[in-house]
């Protein structure tokens, strides 16, 4: 719902399509922090085998991912193309939840492996039915440049939230049982219906827009897997999103480890991890000023320049100092974070708007698809790397052992190869993949005032009125997109 029929969106609607995200942001951050350490020291399936699950699942999801996109694109029903998504979610989420972490005691390795990839591709699955039209739906509800920058805020805050609890509560579930298998099923079943219920608000509290709900047109599978990645400037924003991704994957993935390994904290990790979740959703209405006030690429880049600055302090870490430098360097990793996932969700509905341009269809879908896709391999790819990296420097893993009915876990030394692997890996693979992201936004082209032209230009072909074959406004709009920098 909008006010008064314009585009700033009520508190209400703003609200309920904000919870949505519980499930988008809390479901990653569980599995990109725990879900690696959960494979290899409670499954006891080996690193590798470990990292190989993860890359099966995107294979499915190259195609599933887009496809699930034309899909929403094209539905058609009384109650738009993305909302009816949201009910059918509701049961599916809570079911593929509970799969993933359910605590296989298969004898055989391959048999406990083959049950990871069954319950990922499952999983991975339903997030692509629910999260695709989710990703979409945040293009339609607003076409203004800053309120979809309010929207997201509303979206990443609850998002962030969920990563908070997400990154401090399982664990401490999983410990206030004494056997571990039960701790991991009492866990699955709570965040099982964390992540599902948010979706019944999303449902009633949004609306589609019906002038956007065109005839169906034959499908182009060249218009799936090729010509968006045409499409200037989004290709830019896709390498931002992916490669920032692919660095915050890789440090949460691989600090469970480093705490415990390195810094001989392991009983902190949910406690630092609490902290970078905090000052996260601290530093969001920072940098929407900082948007506000300048655009979205700048605020992108201060975030990003913010975060290497950070990181390379890192190597001054060690065991024995005092807490307060990791609960420091946590908090500060947590306010450039909070600035590179709030502007890079706010820069993402946009890119329709361009489509359009070049197209003339609305394909929020189709975006949305090849965003989730990027989303899942980035995690995808930046376990399997760590899962590989972990196991080559000789990582041992730990030993299980039931007494009286009981299973616990029992941690082995580890070797000092594996540990200097553990902070190249923490410390240089992230700055890496973030210098990259910067180089792209470098050639970002759309700011707010390109945008109102955009957004202008499109009303102008919406509206059904006579055009040449291109009017000399949308001829330089094209131009200046397209060029780089």
């Amino acid at each position: 719902m909008r006010k008064n029929g314009g585009e700033k969106l009520t508190f209400s609607t703003k609200l309920g399509f904000g919870v949505g995200d519980i499930y988008g942001g809390g479901a990653l951050i569980i599995i990109g922090f725990y879900y690696l350490h959960f494979l290899t020291d409670v499954l006891l399936i080996t690193p590798v085998y470990a990292g190989m699950a993860f890359l099966i699942s995107k294979v499915w999801d190259a195609i599933s991912d887009p496809l699930m996109g034309v899909i929403s694109d094209r539905t058609r029903t009384r109650y738009g193309r993305r909302r009816p998504y949201f009910l059918v979610g509701v049961i599916l989420i809570f079911f593929s939840f509970f799969l993933l972490w359910y605590p296989v005691d298969f004898e055989k390795e391959m048999h406990r492996f083959t049950y990871v990839v069954f319950a990922y591709l499952i999983f991975s699955t339903v997030i692509t039915l629910v999260m695709v039209p989710y990703n979409a739906l945040s293009s339609e509800l607003t076409l203004e440049y800053d309120e979809r920058t309010k929207l997201t805020s509303y979206r990443i805050f609850f998002s962030s939230v969920s990563s908070l609890i997400c990154a401090v509560v399982p664990l401490k579930i999983v410990k206030a049982f004494p056997d571990v298998h039960i701790g991991y099923i009492i866990m699955a079943l709570s965040f099982g219906l964390f992540f599902a219920l948010p979706f019944l608000a999303v449902f009633f509290s949004t609306s589609e827009r019906p002038e956007f709900q065109q005839e169906k047109r034959s499908v182009d599978f060249s218009s799936l897997f090729v010509k968006p990645f045409k499409t200037p400037t989004f290709i830019n924003v896709l390498f931002m999103y992916l490669f920032a991704f692919v660095a915050m994957d890789i440090v949460m993935a691989i600090v469970i480890y480093f705490m415990k390994y390195y810094l001989h904290r392991g009983g902190e990790t949910e406690n630092v991890l609490g902290t970078l979740l905090v000052f996260q959703i601290i530093a969001l209405p920072v940098f929407v000023q900082i948007s506000k006030k300048t655009d979205k690429k700048v605020s992108f880049t201060i975030a990003g320049c913010f975060l290497i600055a950070v990181l390379s302090t890192s190597f001054f870490i060690a065991p024995g100092q005092p807490g307060l430098f990791i609960y420091l360097f946590a908090a500060l990793v947590g306010v450039g974070t909070g600035g590179i996932v709030i502007m890079i969700y706010s820069i993402f509905p946009d890119m329709p708007d361009i489509d359009e341009l070049y197209s003339g269809e609305r394909r929020e879908g189709l975006y949305s698809g090849i965003l989730t896709f990027s989303r899942k391999v980035s995690s995808a790819l930046a376990i399997a790397g760590i899962s590989t990296a972990i196991s080559l420097a000789g990582y041992k893993q730990p030993i299980k052992e039931t007494v009286d009915g009981i299973t616990r876990i029992i941690e082995q030394p580890q070797t000092h190869e594996f540990i200097l692997t553990l902070r190249i890996v923490f410390v240089g693979f992230p700055i890496l993949f973030f210098l990259l992201s910067l180089l792209n936004a470098l050639r970002y082209r759309l700011t707010k005032s390109s945008h109102a032209e955009l957004k202008e230009l499109l009303v102008k072909k919406r509206s059904g009125e006579p055009q040449t074959a291109e009017t000399p406004q949308e001829a330089k709009l094209k131009s200046y997109l397209e060029r780089r920098v």
